[in-house]
């Protein structure tokens, strides 16, 4: 009578060796899942929270003023472009010298901004990689509100009708303005 039981019992070791087993095994998958997990996230945050943590300061408004009486032209960012969204927009009056492009307004806060002279207004991503070859990259855009950025040496600023912010780092459309 003792043997049937026993053997129950191998069973039942049997088969919570095998559940353990099993239970280590999807314990180990689970924690490498979750620490992949982790990882993405944490890269992903730290692409687009690097950039506004270390933000330049844009320039105050006396500097806007005494920047103001050197503008040749100007144009208006607005959030309402069929290319912006509530993560990509910028909004303000960006002026144009010779000498320097400068914003009085801000951007969406991200990574890798450059500002462009553009040889047509465009509002989307598609419009823009159509004459980005056309484009002139004018400099990294580095603070997102009341930038500034030099004009490169032999860029005639007058040639283009149009500026435009754009992400390179995940080739996203910011903001355009046409200039005037």
């Amino acid at each position: 009578m003792q043997a049937p039981f026993i053997s129950g019992q191998h069973r039942v070791l049997a088969m919570v060796t095998s559940l353990l087993a099993v239970a280590r095994r999807h314990i180990i998958l689970f924690g490498a899942a979750k620490f992949g997990a982790g990882l993405l996230v944490g890269f992903a945050l730290g692409v687009y929270f690097l950039p506004i943590l270390t933000a330049e300061d844009g320039l105050d408004s006396a500097a806007l003023a005494q920047l103001e009486a050197s503008a040749e032209r100007s144009g208006t960012f607005t959030r309402d472009l069929a290319g912006s969204d509530a993560f990509h927009w910028g909004e303000g009056v960006v002026h144009v010298s010779q000498q320097r492009v400068w914003l009085d307004g801000r951007i969406a806060p991200g990574p890798d901004y450059r500002l462009y002279l553009t040889p047509a207004f465009v509002e989307d991503e598609a419009a823009f990689l159509a004459i980005k070859a056309q484009s002139v990259d004018i400099g990294p855009v580095k603070a997102f509100s009341n930038f500034d950025l030099a004009v490169p040496q032999g860029v005639e600023v007058g040639d283009f009708p149009a500026l435009l912010i754009w992400c390179e780092a995940f080739g996203e459309f910011i903001t355009a303005a046409r200039l005037s």
